[in-house]
């Protein structure tokens, strides 16, 4: 992997929170809520300059910016909803480039994990430990907060165990 094992060390306790409560919010309220963004794109500002050198941290605020811009304009397009494109641009800078093929199979597989047990539980008495999740009654639209948040927790729990 190509984030160093001291980076990840210093962004994981601070992001894994911030990933587990997008992925209960968009579950709970089909939301992924802009103070959990801002938290999360803040952690990267602040720590960044510790966890990386200088001129790093450049590019990946430069990275997050641009995957905002894409962002707007997919979900100007319909594609995908606001929160979820807000959350790819803050989690952008935490993904080192050369890791970027290994981040977005990592996506991938959670993804399509995250639909197979969200959508299987949603069949059986597990559902009633959250009944009211507004997610469990959207025949089309998904939780993609599950998947993004848990794909970026993985990468920088693989990153403290195999980064460089």
């Amino acid at each position: 992997m190509s984030i160093s094992v001291y980076a990840a060390m210093w962004f994981l306790p601070f992001v894994v929170p911030l990933c587990l409560y997008t992925a209960y919010t968009d579950m709970a309220s089909m939301r992924i809520t802009n103070p959990t963004v801002i938290a999360l794109a803040s952690v990267f500002v602040v720590i960044g300059p510790i966890a990386l050198p200088f001129e790093t941290y450049l590019w990946h605020l430069l990275a997050m910016f641009i995957a905002l811009i894409v962002g707007i304009l997919v979900n100007a397009a319909g594609i995908m909803g606001a929160g979820d494109a807000k959350f790819i641009a803050a989690a952008t800078p935490f993904v080192a480039l050369g890791d970027l093929r290994l981040a977005m199979a990592l996506f991938m597989a959670t993804l399509v994990a995250a639909v197979v047990i969200h959508r299987g539980v949603k069949h059986t008495r597990l559902r009633q430990l959250a009944p009211h999740w507004v997610s469990w009654d959207q025949p089309t639209k998904f939780p993609m907060g599950l998947a993004l948040g848990t794909a970026l927790a993985f990468y920088l729990i693989l990153g403290v165990i195999f980064g460089a």
